[in-house]
This record gives C-alpha cells, sequence and structure tokens, in this order.
C-alpha cells in the first residue's frame, strides 16, 4: 500500500478531532512532502515510517493513549512533531519513557517508584520531582556523610532558552510569503481608491473598497505583529 492507502483506504478525507480533513493536508501536518504520499510504505526512510505511525495513531478518535518508550528511533524532526502533538492531546496520556527531557517537555505529573513498594504521584516532570528532592532507593543508598560545610558560590540565574515549538516554527517559516500576498491585495485596493473620480462614484460602489481596504491594512498589521512576536521568542 502507498502512504495515502495506509492512512485512507478510500476517499479523499478523514475524520480527526470530529474534523473532515484531507488526506493530503493531513499528512503535511506529519513533514510529509506531497511526492512521497504515492509512495509504497516500504520504500519509506525509517523516520518517515515513524511519522506514518504515529499519523494513524492520532486519525483514530481516543480520549487514552498509553506509550511505553515512544522516543525510541526517532529522529530529531520527529521527537518534536510528537512532543507538539502529545502536548496538544485532550486525554489522558500514560507515557513509560527514560528520555528525561521528552518527560519534562510533555507530562504534567509522574508516578516514581520509589523503592521498597513506595510509589508516589508528584506534579510537574522529572526535573521538578528531583527540585523537590526526589531521589532514587540506590541513590540514597550511595550517599555518604556530608563533609563539612563550604562556603557556596551561587552563580547567576540563567535566563531559560526560550525555543519554537514544531507549528510555531513551521507558522514563522509561513510568515513572508502571507506578509507578501497581503501587501499585494492592499496594494491593489489602494491603486483603486487612486483612480481619477474614485471618490466621485455613488457610495454603494466606493464603500466595499474602503471596508475592503481597512481590512486588508488590519491583516497586514496583524501579520507583521505576529512575526515580530514570534521572532522574539526565538
Amino acid at each position: 500500500k502507498s502512504v495515502i492507502e495506509n492512512l485512507a483506504d478510500s476517499g479523499d478525507y478523514i475524520e480527526v478531532n470530529g474534523k473532515s480533513r484531507h488526506v493530503i493536508s493531513y499528512l503535511q501536518d506529519f513533514l510529509f512532502a506531497p511526492d512521497r504520499l504515492r509512495q509504497p510504505v516500504r520504500a519509506l526512510s525509517g523516520g518517515e515510517q515513524n511519522r506514518l505511525i504515529l499519523a494513524r495513531l492520532f486519525a483514530k478518535p481516543s480520549n487514552l493513549l498509553v506509550l511505553d518508550e515512544p522516543t525510541n528511533d526517532l529522529d530529531l524532526e520527529t521527537l518534536e512533531l510528537l512532543e507538539e502533538l502529545l502536548s496538544e492531546f485532550q486525554g489522558t496520556l500514560l507515557l513509560v519513557s527514560h528520555d528525561r527531557a521528552f518527560l519534562d517537555n510533555v507530562v504534567q505529573s509522574c508516578i516514581v517508584f520509589e523503592g521498597k513498594g513506595r510509589v508516589q504521584r508528584y506534579v510537574g516532570g522529572y526535573q521538578d520531582w528531583i527540585d523537590h528532592g526526589g531521589k532514587f532507593q540506590s541513590e540514597a543508598q550511595e550517599e555518604v556523610p556530608a563533609a563539612e560545610p563550604v562556603a557556596e558560590v551561587v552563580a547567576p540565574a540563567r535566563e531559560p532558552v526560550r525555543k519554537l515549538s514544531y507549528k510555531l516554527q513551521r507558522e514563522l517559516e509561513q510568515l513572508p510569503l502571507a506578509i507578501e500576498k497581503a501587501e499585494t491585495a492592499l496594494q491593489l485596493l489602494q491603486e483603486q481608491t487612486q483612480e481619477d473620480g474614485f471618490y466621485q462614484r455613488p457610495h454603494d460602489k466606493t464603500a466595499p473598497v474602503l471596508t475592503k481596504l481597512a481590512e486588508a491594512q488590519q491583516a497586514l498589521d496583524g501579520l507583521y505583529q505576529r512575526w515580530e512576536e514570534l521572532e522574539a521568542m526565538q
């Protein structure tokens, strides 16, 4: 089967989260170029096959996901995509992973097996548990008596590194083209208002043009504002 046939046996549309989506548009969300959609699945790279599995998974209606080591063998692009998909998932997610950074980026609470039959739930990710004094039984057993206290040099606090999510990065990359189209539309409307005798025409002829002109200017301003916001987040 081809990539498209593997996702949708018949028809060009699938239902995702209660909404009808064109299968090509949906697969592009999973980084598939149009020329790859007719390829047989066996011809895909390992990363592409993993992304197709994710596409099939999130196309099925579900309010519960159970994932065991989902980051194994994922390339960076697919890993970032998976983080984005799980962050937007509206149901319950049960996740087992040794990837601590992945846990910090995705989960809202951790269930920790601390040893001696003790299981506790903590709010936040793995690092939040560590910051609140969490440690595994093996680490606790290896602790040695504390040495004499010494003066501690406190390093200045570092600003957290801000990083755009996969979807925001795609939005930023697409903004220049959107701005160019908006500027062209605005220019065409401005040229109409500059034609000889435009303002001598009947009101019902000029009003729609002026309304569209105001809307086009507002849309362009919004695109520039969004571009500045996303650039500042990098």
